[in-house]
């Protein structure tokens, strides 16, 4: 029960390096959400992960890459991740993304 409710004022920021750091946000077992921060130039580079997942661009600019093909992303868009699809980012305007996963990402609280 302890990521059911989150304060944001209550996170905690990780730099991640590179210009990126992550919160996480609420969750539980089935249901996760992270915001993750970029300064402008910085990338998530490619990686998969059994997990399915959704990106929102908050703010910022975006380059998203899934499986190969790329698009741009502004502040309102969305993509969906499929779990194991190979996905990374670059931001070309420093910005924010919430990212929300299923199911969540154990890895991410240790």
């Amino acid at each position: 029960m302890e990521g059911l409710f989150k304060a944001h004022e209550d996170t905690v920021v990780k730099d991640l390096g590179g210009g990126t750091t992550r919160r996480i946000l609420a969750w539980n077992d089935q249901l996760m959400s992270v915001e993750v921060a970029f300064e402008t130039g910085a990338v998530g580079a490619d990686h998969t992960h059994p997990h399915t997942q959704l990106s929102y661009v908050l703010a910022g600019r975006f380059r998203y890459t899934v499986s190969g093909k790329s698009v741009e992303m502004k502040p309102g868009d969305s993509i969906v991740v499929p779990g194991n699809a190979v996905h990374g980012t670059v931001c070309l305007e420093a910005g924010t993304l919430l990212d929300v996963f299923t199911p969540a990402r154990e890895d991410f609280l240790k």
